[in-house]
């Protein structure tokens, strides 16, 4: 599958999250230790909020691990809400319209999982989107689909209800191609302010998600070490990865089974997730 990372809170370097951490996301390019793969070397991207009326995008084919674009990139670019995504392709091709993130305006979104028999319920599932937003889809993947699946829906205005109803409608269009379970997958969005999170599968098993404790109680935890790494972040900054960063045994608490967090203003709530069926 895929591994990725979002971060909110005050601005840091990108490059203090992905790069200095012990077992950062670009170490989880290569070596992933909860991922279905090892490596997750078939491309990358950030996405980055800083000020203007869209978030900045960066994606390439390349290996993260082996990127010095990258690399410069994330040595000078600070952002109070970034996302980061290393791949490991299923189906759709090794090209950059088909790496993660994805944008539509001002939200962002990133997806670890698959869809089981994709290709036999596809077509529906296309022609479920908004006629205005099909335009916009310019790559292959399910990922990308499952954006504007959720855009046509409602995410802007309600992003649990848009996501339940998304995935209500691929689990009915699924079955109907006679797939059993056909939703897997980790998903996290964004407007700029929060982070909306989902971990969900329709076999109950669901890919792996974390989010950090809040910072004062990681700071009471070890008072001696300065979260992450070398760098002070705000009381009110969390992180929610596929699999965490960091050598801070107890900092990370893991999302349940079927359930939205809702990271902002420096907290996280957990509700319960339940995919809803279209009419």
């Amino acid at each position: 599958m895929c591994r990725w990372l979002a971060y909110t809170g005050s601005p840091v370097l990108l490059s203090h999250v992905l790069y200095t951490p012990v077992h950062s996301l670009i170490e989880q390019s290569l070596r992933s230790k909860l991922g279905a793969e090892t490596t997750n070397g078939d491309g990358f991207g950030i996405g980055w909020y800083d000020g203007q009326p869209t978030p900045g995008l960066f994606r390439s084919t390349e290996p993260a691990w082996n990127d010095a674009n990258l690399r410069e990139l994330a040595a000078h670019v600070t952002s109070p809400l970034f996302f980061a995504h290393v791949r490991a392709a299923i189906g759709a091709q090794v090209q950059q319209s088909n790496c993660h993130p994805f944008r539509c305006d001002n939200w962002l979104w990133m997806h670890n999982g698959f869809l089981d028999g994709f290709a036999h319920y596809k077509r529906p599932m296309a022609f479920a989107v908004e006629p205005a937003l099909y335009p916009q889809i310019m790559g292959g993947t399910d990922s990308e689909l499952m954006f504007y699946l959720a855009l046509s829906f409602g995410l802007k205005k309600d992003p649990v209800d848009a996501v339940a109803r998304m995935v209500g409608f691929v689990e009915s269009t699924g079955h109907a191609a006679g797939v059993d379970f056909p939703f897997q997958g980790t998903i996290v969005t964004s407007d700029g302010k929060s982070l909306w999170c989902f971990r969900y599968s329709s076999v109950g098993k669901s890919r792996s998600m974390f989010v950090t404790h809040d910072v004062p109680k990681i700071r009471e935890m070890y008072p001696d070490t300065r979260v992450l790494s070398e760098v002070d972040v705000s009381e009110n900054a969390r992180l929610v990865v596929s699999e965490p960063i960091g050598d801070l045994p107890g900092a990370w608490k893991e999302v349940p089974e079927a359930t939205c967090c809702i990271v902002g203003d420096g907290k996280e709530t957990f509700e319960k997730f339940t995919p809803q069926t279209v009419e």
